[in-house]
């Protein structure tokens, strides 16, 4: 079969690290193209965190809602209309995969549409076209984890919960991880009878136990039944419903009724592309071996993003990318990722944001006796005027003596957007004295990171 076409670089995956790298590469006058088989900007665009944004906002309006009369509005809200939401967010993913499409046509670009699988380590096949290059990409990303259990087609994924056509009324959603906190919190915020099944007494077990701890209590007083020690062992088709078959402290039980059941139980690499014909290895758990300058095992094959494992985060794998084509084609030799202080938010019903190391990391890290923690917990000013109350928490794990900021976490209206400058302040590695001679924004919730005795 002969070669179609051959690039200086070539892209496997039209996710945000591949397009990040793709375009970046370009600007140095990179002959490059992109191989998607699906529609350009990868889970975060489709299926990811920008159309689960829309619904946090949606679920968030529906809060607000329920406070207006508090603050003196005589609101009468006929209801909510699933499918509304539903178009127009679609509509709004649509455009967005167009600009994908016109941004990399005036970067030049050149865009494959197929699957790609490697023929050896120069050749990508796409759906019988032969393509070289002298440098391939891969980051083709992740998808959801589907449970063995008899009855899991029943289910679906948190691809499939874009997939809905109207609110469902009971839902069984299970996971621990961010993605199952989140997705609960939207439907129950929004009026589902909603049930988190867990395997452990608490979710979100990397996280710093006071935003843990803190987001079990604000979504048990929202109404989410949180099953605690639990573990699905199957579904069953019941009518026109769904029945859960559970264990439950080891007990057997079960949850009838549903009209969706939920798994979000974690995500798997996509790395079946005939990686073995390219020499390039992956772990036990499919995810492909880097090092620290996301070089495989084979030379001039790269990997990033979701597909590798490590911190699988939208604007990781695009800062990534970014620094693997300068590296490759400015060339920077030295340009790297780096790891250290990656702000995280959760969109939790509130929300959590952090960074840097918990207090238990830290502790392990660099000794218990060489920590000290700075601790807030209080009722934001929004609430004062409202029936509905939710808290906030937030913690500075500071490395002594001269206490550096290693650690921020906190819960609470607002967090999401407060983060991100404080993540700089990280990045520079400032101690908690430099966040104490910054002058407080009064009145603010943020004003607490700076007060703090």
């Amino acid at each position: 079969m002969s070669v179609a076409k051959s690039f200086q670089l070539l892209v496997i995956g039209g996710g945000s690290g591949g397009l990040g790298m793709a375009r970046r590469a370009a600007e140095f006058g990179v002959k490059a193209a992109v191989v998607e088989s699906g529609r350009m900007g990868g889970t975060c665009v489709n299926v990811g965190c920008v159309p689960k944004k829309v619904m946090y906002y949606t679920a968030t309006m529906n809060e607000m809602l329920h406070d207006a009369s508090d603050y003196g509005f005589d609101v009468t809200t006929n209801g909510f209309d699933w499918p509304t939401i539903k178009a127009k967010r679609d509509a709004y993913i649509v455009r967005l995969n167009g600009i994908y499409d016109t941004n990399l046509a005036k970067a030049k670009v050149e865009k494959i549409v197929g699957h790609a699988k490697f023929i050896d380590p120069n050749t990508v096949d796409v759906d019988g076209t032969q393509y070289t290059a002298e440098h391939i990409v891969i980051a083709t990303g992740g998808y959801p984890t589907v449970p063995d259990i008899p009855g899991a087609e029943l289910g679906i994924t948190s691809d499939g919960f874009f997939e809905l056509e109207d609110l469902p009324k009971k839902v069984l959603v299970v996971g621990a991880g961010y993605i199952a906190v989140e997705l609960a919190g939207i439907l129950n915020a929004l009026g589902s009878d909603v049930s988190l099944a867990i395997r452990h007494d608490e979710f979100l077990r990397t996280f710093d136990s006071a935003v843990r701890s803190t987001l079990m209590e604000e979504m048990t007083a929202a109404g989410v039944k949180i099953i605690k020690k639990s573990n699905v062992v199957g579904l069953e088709k019941t009518g026109d419903t769904v029945t859960a078959k559970l264990t439950v402290d080891g007990a057997e039980d079960s949850l009838e009724g549903l009209d969706c059941a939920l798994f979000a139980i974690g995500r798997r690499p996509h790395s079946g592309i005939d990686l073995d014909k390219a020499g390039v290895e992956t772990d036990a758990s499919g995810y492909i071996k880097v090092d620290e300058l996301q070089n495989t095992t084979t030379a001039k094959i790269y990997a990033l993003g979701d597909v590798c494992g490590k911190a699988e985060l939208t604007p990781v794998a695009i800062s990534t990318g970014r620094k693997l084509a300068h590296r490759l084609f400015e060339p920077s030799p030295k340009s790297k990722q780096n790891w250290d202080y990656i702000p995280t938010v959760v969109f939790s019903h509130p929300p959590i944001g952090t960074c840097g190391f918990t207090e238990d990391e830290a502790k392990e890290k660099f000794g218990a006796d060489n920590i000290k923690t700075y601790n807030a917990k209080f009722t934001p000013m929004y609430h004062a005027m409202t029936e509905r109350k939710t808290k906030t928490v937030m913690k500075l794990v500071c490395k002594l003596p001269e206490e550096q900021v290693v650690g921020l976490h906190m819960l609470g209206l607002g967090c999401d957007e407060m983060l991100q400058g404080f993540g700089v302040a990280m990045k520079m590695g400032a101690t908690k004295a430099q966040f104490d001679s910054c002058v407080a924004i009064h009145p603010t919730s943020s004003e607490e990171l700076v007060t703090m005795r």
